[in-house]
């Protein structure tokens, strides 16, 4: 049973109501002062409390989807095979490997044609030299006829840190409100790509080039279009491309986009940060050049090297959020030929539910950006 199962949930809950019963039933016994009555009351006290506490807590993250699995929880890695098949007609190419589908989760969703599909993939930077798990989302105009020469836009989807893949479909829906924006007349079909920007678990890298270590930037930025362009009907211009991403991931969207607006015509970024975090989960990602610190200060960037284009959509909330103040600063620094946009809530925090209120419009500003040709 998975960690976010409803079936895990009325377990956990059935034991807490059990431990409680029990717990009230059997006081009356264990009232003497002998050794066993004590050793009973503490175990039944101990299991109610336990089994509350795991009540509470797997609802907060069914709700919040603080953990996508329990190897996330407990903090296993999670990364997937490199499955290279080099026989003709295999699927994929040589740095993008599909490795599993799945149906998403729309009405009709079985038939490609009605529902789309996902793919599970796993992405082989020629330059950068990481591999990367990620999620695949082909929208059903991609399977049918009268679309079989058109090429589609692309959106680059992140998580926050540490996250999960998983989230972007389960918890923030991305691929089923790209599907309802799409039939309601909102948005035009794109192709979703979904994984998180921790491409060298379990250290964050802050989608950074790190000296003589991972080559994040240069994975986002690069290799995973270019994989990407090579495996679907994506072009290759800055038009074709938008990146979004929440929290870790917002930030990551806006950096990539700021310093690359040649690859990406449009960046979002939801509760995002402005400055690379630097802590005991990314460890020295600078090797003390001032140069690769400012550079990742996107606030330094605007105001030392105004962007030659792109456009730019931040989120904050007046209240719940930490990020209002910077968010504000972000868009007074942000100048032509570059624009800026942004989602200001009245509430919010810093949470699945406050994104998933900013998913829809998001993917709809995106949408109005990027072209498939």
């Amino acid at each position: 049973m998975g960690l976010t199962s409803t079936t895990v949930l009325v377990v956990a809950v059935t034991l807490a109501v059990a431990s409680f019963a029990a717990t009230v039933g059997l006081w009356p016994r264990l009232a003497r002062r002998s050794a066993a009555a004590v050793t009973g009351r503490v175990g039944l006290l101990l299991a109610t409390q336990l089994a509350l506490f795991a009540s509470v807590g797997l609802a907060a993250n069914n709700a919040f989807l603080f953990y996508g699995s329990w190897a996330d929880l407990f903090g296993r890695q999670q990364d997937l095979g490199v499955v290279t098949d080099h026989a003709a007609g295999a699927s994929g190419t040589r740095h993008m490997t599909r490795i599993g589908t799945r149906h998403p989760d729309v009405p009709g969703g079985r038939d490609p044609r009605v529902g789309g599909r996902i793919d599970q993939v796993v992405v082989s930077g020629r330059t950068s030299g990481i591999d990367s798990p990620a999620y695949v989302y082909l929208p059903p105009e991609y399977f049918r006829s009268a679309y079989a020469v058109r090429t589609f836009p692309a959106v680059v989807v992140l998580t926050g840190y540490p996250g999960t893949a998983e989230n972007l479909l389960t918890g923030l829906r991305y691929p089923r409100t790209a599907h309802e924006r799409v039939a309601a007349g909102r948005a035009r079909p794109m192709i979703l790509v979904m994984l998180r920007p921790t491409v060298a678990p379990p250290r964050d890298t802050e989608c950074v080039d790190v000296p003589g270590g991972p080559q994040t930037e240069t994975f986002f930025a690069k290799d995973l279009p270019e994989a990407v362009s090579g495996a679907y009907r994506v072009g290759r211009k800055a038009r074709n491309w938008g990146i979004i991403g929440n929290s870790t991931g917002g930030y990551c969207a806006l950096k990539t986009g700021l310093h690359h607006p040649d690859r990406y015509a449009a960046s979002a970024g939801l509760s995002a940060y402005y400055r690379a975090a630097e802590d005991p989960t990314t460890g020295d990602l600078f090797h003390g050049d001032q140069a690769l610190r400012d550079r990742a200060d996107l606030m330094w960037t605007l105001e030392n090297r105004p962007p030659s284009g792109g456009s730019f959509l931040v989120t904050t909330s007046r209240q719940g959020e930490g990020n209002r103040r910077s968010t504000m600063r972000f868009i007074d620094k942000v100048k032509a030929p570059a624009k800026v946009s942004s989602i200001v809530l009245d509430s919010g925090g810093h949470n699945f539910t406050t994104w998933r209120r900013e998913i829809p419009p998001a993917l709809e500003w995106l949408s109005a950006r990027l072209s498939g040709n």
